[in-house]
């Protein structure tokens, strides 16, 4: 009974309306504006990492700011079509395959992180290779730059009352709308420190005192690893998509199994950095 008590007696959900602000009929939702703050904050970050030659073997940035600023295009139609793509096979497929004009209706399900990377991926290998400018080093910086819209995409998702966590009774559990009656783990806030705040101080210290952009790979192959173990982690908190629940025998979920090869991903990366060492920008489309 205490217990019991104890989920059911904590923090009430805040009262924060999901619109922003309206313009006539037009409706202008935080998630919206998240996407939006994390692209222009990221934008204006990665310049400012291009523009500084401390940063870069011989003072050479792997590319030019015009070239960081054309990408934007291409990154952010990665994310979002290879976020919704994603999302349909991972999680909504079933629903999508006896429905397909479900795949259009956003209101019905979201975006998946694991896809949107996927679709950045694609899109950044496509623009490197016609720019002629080396892939990783194209990743490293798009990856120092992403917990900045990781950080906001989380506070979305609390303040959207949407992917929270499982039943607790810690005193700073908040009772979802929409989740019961009881008290849940606010794993949105969890992953918006871990992913977004965290990984973005992590990698900062290793770019401006480790000298990490030099060594192709080592930014994003650190923001991969720590990513996938900071998602396996708060997914231990994290209440399962409904429509998979559990896999196998109740304790795997769908995040923590998309997550296991990228952490394997991301030690490759890493190791590989460390065995290359500092690599001058020569501009070649070579990894």
């Amino acid at each position: 009974m205490t217990h019991l008590a104890g989920l059911l007696a904590i923090l009430p959900f805040p009262q924060i309306d999901p619109i922003a602000f309206a313009v006539g009929p037009l409706a202008v939702h935080w998630y919206g504006l998240a996407y939006v703050a994390g692209i222009l904050l990221g934008w204006f970050y990665a310049r400012r990492l291009l523009a500084d030659p401390r940063l870069w073997p011989e003072g050479k940035a792997a590319m030019t700011l015009t070239e960081i600023d054309d990408v934007i295009f291409w990154i952010a139609a990665g994310i979002v079509g290879g976020g919704r793509i994603g999302y349909i096979l991972f999680y909504d497929f079933a629903a999508v395959a006896a429905n397909p004009l479900r795949a259009f209706e956003i209101w019905n399900g979201g975006m998946s992180f694991h896809g949107g990377l996927i679709g950045t991926t694609l899109a950044m290998i496509l623009f490197s290779r016609k720019r002629g400018i080396r892939p990783l080093s194209l990743f490293d910086v798009v990856a120092a730059v992403v917990p900045i819209g990781l950080l906001f995409g989380r506070l979305a998702n609390f303040i959207n009352g949407e992917l929270w966590g499982r039943l607790s009774s810690a005193p700073w559990a908040v009772i979802f709308p929409g989740a019961g009656p009881f008290a849940r783990h606010p794993s949105q806030l969890y992953e918006a420190a871990l992913e977004g705040l965290f990984l973005l101080a992590l990698l900062a210290f290793l770019i401006y005192r480790r000298g990490a952009l030099a060594r192709p790979g080592l930014v994003s192959g650190t923001f991969i690893l720590v990513y996938a173990s900071a998602r396996i982690f708060v997914e231990f908190f994290r209440e399962p998509d409904a429509q998979l629940g559990y896999l196998a025998g109740g304790w795997l979920t769908m995040g923590m199994l998309l997550s296991l090869p990228m952490a394997l991903l991301g030690i490759g990366l890493i190791l590989r950095a460390r065995r290359n060492g500092v690599q001058p920008n020569d501009r070649q489309a070579l990894p």
